[in-house]
């Protein structure tokens, strides 16, 4: 296990409007604000969207299984902001429903906002993580690198 301590620094409170990619304007947010960590939430719904859900089996690396849904399903997500070679990259776990359909996963790819999504940024501070491509076992996980205590 790695960990790093910290605090919360900027809390955005963010509205993505109907048609608009959530992924890809979570990262133009990120990068007009120059948000290097942080975790989030959101709320709303998507008209469209992939969802990862799951290894088709356990090993690694993983063939992805996928999963997705072009009707409208509302949903609930939580997710973090971490840089990958100097860009913010998105990591978003997502439950989507419609009915008695519901889905779980992690969201990649294109995903369009139905109506709105409400997304809750909170900012990470005095912590330095990055991900760091892990080729054997097929993902980027997030590593810290030390700075100073902050107390």
């Amino acid at each position: 296990m790695e960990y790093a301590k910290g605090r919360i620094g900027r809390v955005f409170t963010v509205r993505i409007d109907h048609g608009d990619d959530l992924i890809l304007e979570l990262i133009k947010l990120a990068e007009l604000e120059r948000i290097e960590s942080a975790v989030f939430t959101l709320i709303g719904a998507l008209k469209e969207a992939k969802l990862v859900t799951g290894p088709k089996e356990s090993v690694t690396p993983p063939e992805l299984v996928w999963s997705g849904f072009d009707d409208v399903h509302e949903i609930l997500g939580i997710g973090d902001i971490f840089l990958k070679d100097g860009k913010p990259e998105i990591h978003l776990h997502a439950g989507a429903g419609r009915g008695e359909n519901v889905k779980l996963g992690c969201l990649r790819g294109e995903s369009e906002v139905f109506m709105v999504v409400e997304a809750f940024i909170f900012e990470l501070e005095g912590i330095s993580a990055r991900r760091t491509a892990d080729r054997e076992h097929g993902f980027a996980p997030v590593g810290f690198e030390q700075v100073p205590d902050l107390e």
